[in-house]
């Protein structure tokens, strides 16, 4: 998508090019932190190209600046090209910022908007959640992905985090939201049946939990998964949503049951305990065994202890899956270090 794109198109462009498995990409640093590290961003790209995925969301939960996101995003889609649908991350720390961000990003060469909530941001009403969503989408050309999960702390005003009939009227009031992240009542799966009941039609409904939405697309015709660190998996999360819409569900749910112990793995330590946010250093860990650069991350980037680590790089051995051979003291200097 460019800006040539207007509102009125991009959910027809999000139809056509919007599908796959989207993946999440973690910014690489400097050894000493101060700047990024841009042949360490390459390489992930690469990567992420290598494996199968059609798009990575650019995370921006790791203490970056906006202008740093910015340059993030221009190594990204200069390496990229067309090959992947870069998805702006909305989670600086105003709607202000995020808007500044998103136009910024645009024009840099993202293509979707994957809409998050500030940790100040403490709604009294579900109408203020509305407004602050239609403001941000009503601001940018991209197109938006909303994101209904537990971690906004919006279950007390509504149990489904962002209720049905509110994404319906964000869906019919703003034509360039395309799809739905349907992570509502999480970790129940009721989020996506009611999105997918009522929505799936206008825009496309996606659950980014790898053993539930291999085992939904054998159930409905599951066009995208994004965005989560489905690279922890190498190719096997592109492989098993290509099989099963093809047909081949027997064949993809068993790649499935296979890497149960990765998936099982990530399901007990990813989330960060009471912090209602995602573990940023533990996907980028999860990244690194699978060939991803790695490297130093910023404070207050959460800390890796040994068993932890240890749990994840034998989840992908049980799993069959590739692991790299190298020691872990290599991850926090990176494959590409600078």
């Amino acid at each position: 998508m460019t800006t040539a794109i207007g509102k009125h198109d991009v959910r027809d462009w999000a139809r056509e090019h919007f599908h796959g498995v989207n993946n999440v990409l973690i910014p690489s640093f400097s050894a000493d932190l101060t700047r990024l590290n841009e042949s360490g961003v390459r390489h992930d790209v690469r990567r992420v190209i290598e494996l199968g995925f059609t798009g990575t969301l650019l995370v921006s939960e790791t203490n970056i600046t906006p202008d740093e996101y910015v340059h993030f995003t221009e190594i990204a889609h200069d390496e990229a090209g067309d090959r992947l649908n870069l998805i702006f991350h909305a989670s600086f720390n105003t709607l202000e910022e995020n808007i500044t961000a998103a136009r910024r990003a645009e024009a840099a060469g993202a293509r979707l908007a994957l809409l998050s909530y500030p940790p100040s941001f403490y709604p009294k009403s579900l109408q203020e959640i509305h407004d602050y969503t239609k403001a941000f989408c009503d601001a940018t050309n991209l197109a938006v992905i909303l994101f209904p999960m537990t971690h906004w702390g919006f279950e007390r005003l509504h149990s489904a985090s962002l209720p049905v009939d509110m994404l319906a009227d964000l869906v019919d009031a703003a034509p360039n939201v395309v799809s739905v992240k349907a992570e509502g009542g999480f970790p129940s799966i009721a989020g996506f049946a009611h999105a997918w009941h009522r929505l799936s039609e206008k825009v496309l409904i996606t659950m980014p939990i790898i053993q539930e939405a291999i085992a939904l697309a054998a159930l409905v015709p599951l066009r995208v998964i994004a965005t989560s660190n489905t690279e922890y998996y190498g190719d096997t999360a592109p492989r098993m949503l290509a099989l099963a819409q093809e047909g081949k569900v027997d064949e993809a749910m068993d790649l499935l049951w296979k890497i149960a112990p990765a998936w099982k793995a990530n399901g007990n330590v990813a989330p960060v305990p009471h912090a209602h946010s995602v573990n940023r250093s533990a996907w980028k860990y999860q990244a690194w065994l699978a060939g991803f650069n790695g490297g130093p991350m910023r404070v207050p980037a959460n800390r890796l202890h040994s068993g932890e680590m240890a749990a994840f790089r034998r989840a992908l051995v049980d799993s069959g899956l590739w692991v790299t051979d190298d020691p872990d003291e290599e991850y926090f200097v990176g494959r590409n270090p600078e």
